[in-house]
């Protein structure tokens, strides 16, 4: 795969610095290290919150949250952070939830859920479940859903479950998956043509994978891999952006292709040039400033019931 001719130079200044804080090697670490390299970085790339936002910290069901807002919201959303289910928290992604928050207007309730090893499959899904629970109770607007990575999994997974959930579902609007890892074949696509893709490898994907589930699967489970489901029917409004020169790509197209299929809404923009994580550049990289404005789009869009994908 020609890297150097399908990503820019700012892209390149980007995967320079995060490779200085993130290792390429970091799966090697120990758990606890990866985690400590991986705030380092998050910090390096952090932007400072807009004036106008103010957060709360609270523990909900069990689960911390911390709550975005500025001024009165309309909306709510529900962020689940990326990591591989095994980095990431409140700080990681503050910065982001806090931008999404000032774009929108809306509020925003970033997801604290636990990681693994030391907490399996399916305790990530469960808090998840237990903040979005408290959201709809607690508030009187209705929630789209955003998340990037293995966020993009739990948020599609909430979204699978709910259906069964008639107070739930009902005040779920729409869902946007950022670069998500939903289970798809790692034996073709994008997983072998992106394979030692910077940013994420294949090995890195499958590690992740496997982490949250030491002892392996039983049977196909939509909470573990919303693209396992046979059922995806009545889904919320979807909005997927996957990153073209990534090995988890091909998964946002096989969502796509099932929620339409099943007859349901479902868009997706594929970002040229773009690897896995680029929401950390959104304020140094001007193809990836840009995908963020049309998250951030998608996010109002879906909020206020509009559709503007036909």
């Amino acid at each position: 795969m020609d890297y150097e001719r399908l990503i820019d130079e700012e892209t390149w200044a980007f995967i320079r610095k995060t490779g200085e804080c993130y290792p390429e090697d970091a799966v090697e670490l120990s758990i606890q290290e990866q985690r400590a390299v991986y705030d380092e970085m998050a910090l390096e790339f952090r932007a400072p919150r807009p004036d106008l936002v103010a957060t709360v910290d609270r523990e909900v069901n069990g689960v911390p949250v911390r709550v975005y807002s500025a001024g009165d919201p309309s909306r709510t959303v529900l962020f689940c952070h990326g990591g591989g289910f095994v980095v990431g928290g409140l700080e990681s992604h503050d910065d982001v939830c806090a931008e999404i928050c000032a774009q929108t207007g809306y509020r925003v309730v970033a997801v604290d859920y636990r990681l693994a090893p030391e907490h399996q499959h399916p305790a990530m899904f469960d808090d998840a479940l237990s903040a979005l629970t408290w959201a709809v109770e607690t508030y009187e607007e209705d929630v789209v859903l955003l998340g990037d990575s293995a966020g993009a999994n739990i948020c599609a997974a909430l979204a699978h479950a709910t259906r069964s959930k008639a107070e739930l579902a009902k005040r779920i609007l729409g869902q946007v998956l950022v670069y998500g890892a939903f289970g798809g074949d790692v034996n073709k696509g994008s997983y072998i043509e992106h394979a030692q893709a910077p940013m994420l490898t294949r090995d890195e994907v499958l590690f992740y994978q496997d982490v949250r589930r030491l002892e392996g699967p039983d049977a196909p489970d939509p909470t573990y891999a919303p693209l396992q489901d046979e059922d995806f029917s009545d889904l919320p409004a979807t909005v997927l952006i996957s990153a073209d020169c990534d090995p988890l790509r091909d998964d946002s197209f096989d969502y796509r292709d099932r929620v339409v299929e099943a007859g349901g809404r479902a868009h997706l923009v594929n970002e040229p040039g773009l690897i896995h994580g680029f929401l950390r550049a959104r304020h140094s990289v001007g193809r990836a400033r840009d995908s963020f404005e049309r998250i951030s789009a998608a996010v109002e869009a879906l909020g206020q019931g509009i559709w503007p994908y036909d």
